[in-house]
């Protein structure tokens, strides 16, 4: 792709005020090797920011969807880039993500965030609780890089989409958080019949919440959300491999119970116990710091039984409240 056939990108970052990690995300974007781009922040209250090539667009005490459709509103550029405060870009981020817009069929795009190494130990054994097959599954490549493919839902932190589907789409137009992504990929890829790739080379770094009060009340609520969104939109997540994690607290809770019926049923029910620790400690102690495989594997654990339990809050639901 030459220098004049790039697009003009509009990175759009909603946040409730000025902070450390929001310095370094606009310094790392200020660096993008790429042609044409604006950055727009979205603070609760107007901020003066020591970047004169930020614009700066405060949107009072709302969400992050909402200040999102706020930067849409004020964005110039024909690909509209999202990201978090707590992210940072890669130099040749949009570049890397501007040739998956070659192909007009494709909407979106969407790439890992890596956990930097910059971080705090509780922040890195957070990173690889969500790295982690036994805590993310077949969902890993969110946060780190695997094979390019085709999927269906993406999280907002590091995520672009072309400005005339987003317009067409009516914006995010949600108060979820989180989870406006998921409504926002169901329109792309159910209604509109478009693409979303994921590229692995389209990389950004995104700090952890630490273990364990603040990663596990994100995970809860991460899965409040989702379990609700099963029924709310179960086109793209009514799938399997989001209710295993409840599965796996009933049976911890329910399933010794068996053995009243018979004995032989509660050997099964230890194995099973037996075999998910034995996964557990292998994975956490792979890690040769031995605090951090002992935070990575009781995070494991901890994360599995709480992700597990507030997704059947959320599909027990009537109604989420949505910001």
């Amino acid at each position: 792709m030459e220098r004049n056939n790039y697009p003009k990108v509009s990175i759009i970052i909603p946040v409730k005020e000025s902070n450390e990690n929001l310095q370094e995300c606009l310094e790392h974007c200020l660096e993008l090797d790429y042609p044409d781009y604006e950055i727009i922040v979205l603070p609760d209250k107007m901020e003066r920011l020591s970047y004169s090539q930020v614009k700066v667009i405060s949107t009072g005490t709302i969400g992050p969807s909402e200040k999102r459709d706020i930067g849409i509103k004020h964005a110039r550029g024909e690909i509209l880039a999202f990201l978090d405060d707590d992210t940072f870009s890669t130099k040749d981020w949009l570049k890397k993500a501007m040739k998956n817009f070659e192909e007009t069929n494709v909407a979106a795009v969407g790439g890992p965030a890596v956990t930097p190494e910059s971080d705090g130990l509780r922040q890195r054994a957070s990173g690889l609780v969500y790295s982690s097959l036994l805590a993310s599954g077949g969902f890993t490549y969110r946060y780190i890089p695997k094979e390019k493919c085709l999927v269906d839902d993406y999280p907002s932190c590091n995520f672009l989409i072309r400005k005339s589907i987003m317009e067409k789409i009516g914006g995010f137009g949600s108060k979820f958080w989180p989870g406006e992504d998921t409504k926002l990929c169901l329109h792309i890829t159910k209604n509109l019949g478009k693409k979303i790739i994921y590229d692995p080379e389209v990389l950004i770094y995104h700090h952890r919440r630490p273990l364990y009060k603040k990663h596990l009340r994100q995970v809860a609520s991460y899965a409040l959300h989702r379990g609700y969104f099963a029924k709310k939109f179960p086109e793209t997540s009514y799938k399997i491999s989001y209710f295993i994690p409840s599965l796996f607290v009933i049976g911890l809770f329910f399933g010794w119970s068996l053995g009243f019926i018979h004995p032989f049923f509660f050997k099964i029910y230890l194995g099973v116990i037996l075999f998910y620790l034995v996964c557990v400690l292998l994975t956490g102690f792979k890690h040769r710091n031995p605090k951090l495989a002992f935070l990575v594997s009781s995070g494991i654990l901890a994360t599995n039984l709480s992700y597990g339990i507030f997704f059947l809050k959320g599909l027990f639901s009537r109604r989420l409240k949505e910001e």
